[in-house]
């Protein structure tokens, strides 16, 4: 049997660099906030929680880059996340996010098992 998946968005809610989708996810047996942002022409989902400390990364509602596109960064500690990988880069983060398996199809994006 194939591993159950969900949809997230549509395609064009993600533009490379731009704002996040958020979404609900399980992890761990529970119910968790997560996120999908496009960078470099790929979409990229993570838990929404700074690996610093259990809080949500966006400053407002799917705003997780920085002012120039090319970081992740937790709006409360300053941690920063490369967006293609989700490793920590500087800041007070020591691990990188937790990173959820998607998959982008028929102009779609899925949230994988």
């Amino acid at each position: 049997m194939a591993a159950a998946e969900r949809l997230i968005c549509a395609s064009e809610a993600l533009v490379d660099s731009g704002d996040g989708v958020r979404f609900e996810a399980r992890w761990g047996g529970e119910t968790v906030a997560a996120f999908a942002v496009r960078y470099d022409g790929q979409v990229r989902a993570y838990l929404n929680r700074c690996a610093h400390m259990a809080m949500e990364l966006d400053w407002k509602p799917g705003r997780f880059f920085d002012a120039e596109g090319l970081l992740l960064v937790c709006s409360t500690h300053g941690a920063v996340y490369a967006p293609d990988t989700g490793a920590c880069l500087g800041g007070p983060c020591s691990r990188a996010l937790a990173r959820l398996d998607v998959e982008e199809r028929d102009g779609a994006v899925y949230l994988k098992g």
